[in-house]
């Protein structure tokens, strides 16, 4: 599943997301999100999240569709 819709994502969730510094290379972080950046429904480069370790970046793949416990 693809990251580009708002609705798809909740803080929880473990995702792969490209930071903006790794955009050329296209090299993904993966992390459990923390909180969601942006605010329109849908975006077509993935919705920008913040991690639970801090990283921003734009969601290129969800992992996990179920939210953690905690």
């Amino acid at each position: 599943m693809n990251g580009n819709n708002r609705s798809d994502i909740a803080p929880g969730m473990r995702v792969k997301v490209v930071r903006k510094e790794d955009q050329r290379s296209g090299a993904l972080t993966e992390g459990v999100v923390r909180n969601l950046l942006t605010k329109s429904p849908s975006h077509p480069h993935g919705i920008k999240v913040r991690l639970e370790s801090g990283i921003v970046g734009r969601v290129k793949e969800i992992l996990d569709a179920q939210r953690r416990a905690g």
